[in-house]
């Protein structure tokens, strides 16, 4: 098969421990892109977190995938070819419901990170992103004002997965959101239609793209309906074990360079 797409997971998938790219990888993605591949970041980061990655890689000339699948753009035009926001109302009730029940909760406006306060949740959540979050007192007075529809809520807590808190949502609202977990302890809620799959698929037709031609890397929970929908789903060795499940191939880890692996295999080095 020749592949034409590949789509990236950042977050223990391409990035290393220390949130970077390493040289193998960059050199794997360089070389598949000169061979006329394309290749695209597939992220639950907001855009502005992914685009030093997307700049990094000198992804300019194809839309990348941010806030997990509810949002397609451009690094150089605002306007989006892709945005499935959460309606407000529902949003207003799923925060007042996280909230209630003592959950910290990010909410993602304008590319913007909206929080009730500053604590712990708020530091870790920095040092893994190196975004600022806005403080902006009780979240929902404050989305109340605004004209914008939210991209996403995340709930941050360490208790686990927040198992409890996710079937209660899944349960409330059924097929009205996406209750997915990403990284251990966030919790990551969307619009129904904002998944990795769906913003790929969306994104392979609109290149004229079949889903066989397709390559995707993922680790979590999110990347799921993602690997499911390529046609050669990667799974890197530290995935969770469900993803790993529904993989066509699991590689080395993302300490190893498993997306270099893979390319140099079925793109780079190809007959």
């Amino acid at each position: 098969m020749d592949y034409c797409l590949i789509a990236l997971d950042l977050d223990d998938t391409l990035l290393g421990e220390d949130q970077s790219i390493s040289e193998r990888n960059r050199l794997a993605l360089k070389k598949a892109r000169q061979k006329g591949v394309h290749v695209t970041i597939a992220t639950g980061r907001m855009f502005r977190s992914c685009l030093p990655y997307a700049r990094e890689l000198g992804l300019s000339d194809i839309p990348v995938i941010v806030y997990h699948g509810a949002l397609i753009r451009t690094l150089q035009q605002e306007e989006p070819l892709y945005y499935r926001p959460l309606e407000k109302d529902l949003a207003l009730e799923v925060i007042n419901d996280c909230q209630e029940k003592g959950y910290h909760v990010n909410l993602y406006l304008e590319d913007r990170i909206c929080v009730k306060e500053h604590n712990v949740y708020t530091r870790y959540y920095k040092t893994i992103s190196s975004v600022e979050m806005e403080p902006v007192g009780e979240l929902t007075g404050y989305l109340k004002q605004c004209r914008q529809k939210p991209a996403k809520l995340t709930v941050i807590n360490w208790d686990g997965w927040l198992d409890d808190l996710q079937q209660y949502l899944q349960q409330k609202y059924g097929s009205r959101l996406k209750v997915m977990g990403s990284l251990p302890n966030f919790l990551e809620i969307t619009h129904p239609e904002a998944t990795k799959g769906q913003a790929l698929e969306f994104l392979s037709s609109k290149l004229g793209i079949s889903r066989e031609q397709v390559i995707a890397f993922g680790d979590s929970y999110n990347d799921i309906d993602m690997l499911e929908y390529a046609g050669l789903g990667v799974a890197v060795g530290n995935a969770r074990p469900e993803v790993k499940e529904v993989a066509d191939l699991v590689t080395l880890s993302h300490g190893e360079d498993g997306v270099a692996e893979v390319i140099e295999k079925y793109v780079v080095n190809r007959l």
